[in-house]
């Protein structure tokens, strides 16, 4: 029986929609503007399939105006190119994202570093990352997943994280070290950790704050987290699982959840977690784009 609290992504990721929805309808009533995302995946990979149909459906629930370019999987790079062109040029366009992975004869760097800055809501973009590194986030596009991370670590302890030690376990790009990047701007101090952290347990835990971000399945135990700790599992892994007495296949995230919730004060699900809130921030960077596209504040 787990004593920490189960924070609840997707009720927080619905609230975060409804308000998203109410925002989009006064910027189409007071100024004309709908906000525009336009998704380009290529190939069939049957996970990109479902993350895609899901962002879609949220877009449009919305109210935004939505467009999917679906290509084959053998797409030639100047093709891709070309598309991504054709869209930072469209007005009506205020957000492009790329699904990944892609291809592997494609280069993801040259075409997610393709898309205008201005309309880069992945937050993917050499001058976003920058931004945000320097802590100029006013007019910068932040990762969603570890944007949708910091406000639920927000909920539970403040926005103000003075005092705080945080650890990141995993120091990727998309997450790791944008997370990293949150948790010093709200003033915790913080510890990247990885695969060859020495006695990653210990360090774990010393932390408050606890996000994790590996793609190991159920790593992150009780004995490593400090008693009252907030821990955010970022990790989707798919494994076999015993569901209503059968053996089938499911989801589960890199911490123990029933292990680390007997400790921990707060913790994250999997799914119904970090999942959820990463598509809502996703719609968030898609509004505010609009919103800095027209001139008006973020």
């Amino acid at each position: 029986m787990t004593a920490a609290k189960r924070i609840d992504g997707k009720a927080k990721a619905a609230q975060l929609t409804e308000s998203i929805t109410r925002e989009t309808a006064t910027l189409l009533a007071e100024h004309g503007i709908k906000p525009g995302l336009a998704v380009v995946i290529i190939g069939k990979d049957p996970a990109s399939q479902v993350y895609v149909r899901n962002k879609r459906r949220t877009a449009e629930s919305c109210g935004f105006h939505s467009v999917q370019h679906s290509l084959d999987a053998d797409a030639l790079q100047p093709d891709v190119l070309a598309l991504i062109h054709q869209l930072n040029s469209d007005d009506a366009i205020h957000g492009i994202l790329v699904q990944l992975p892609l291809p592997e004869h494609l280069d993801e760097q040259l075409i997610t570093q393709a898309i205008s800055p201005s309309k880069d809501v992945d937050g993917f973009h050499f001058i976003n990352i920058g931004k945000l590194t320097a802590g100029l986030t006013a007019d910068a596009f932040v990762p969603c997943t570890p944007a949708g991370c910091m406000l639920m670590i927000q909920d539970e302890i403040g926005n103000d994280l003075s005092g705080k030690n945080a650890v990141v376990i995993g120091r990727s790009n998309i997450v790791g070290k944008p997370m990293a990047s949150l948790l010093l701007q709200a003033n915790a101090t913080v510890t990247v950790a990885h695969s060859r952290t020495k006695n990653l347990p210990g360090v774990v835990a010393a932390a408050d704050i606890v996000v994790a971000a590996v793609g190991r399945p159920d790593m992150v135990k009780a004995d490593w987290v400090k008693p009252g700790a907030v821990v955010i599992d970022v990790g989707i892994n798919r494994v076999e699982k015993m569901i209503d007495g059968e053996k089938k296949m499911g989801l589960t995230g890199d911490v123990d959840f029933d292990d680390v919730g007997t400790v921990a004060g707060a913790v994250t699900p999997v799914p119904g977690g970090v999942g959820p809130m990463t598509i809502s921030m996703l719609m968030a960077n898609t509004l505010r784009s609009a919103r800095l596209a027209a001139g008006l504040e973020a």
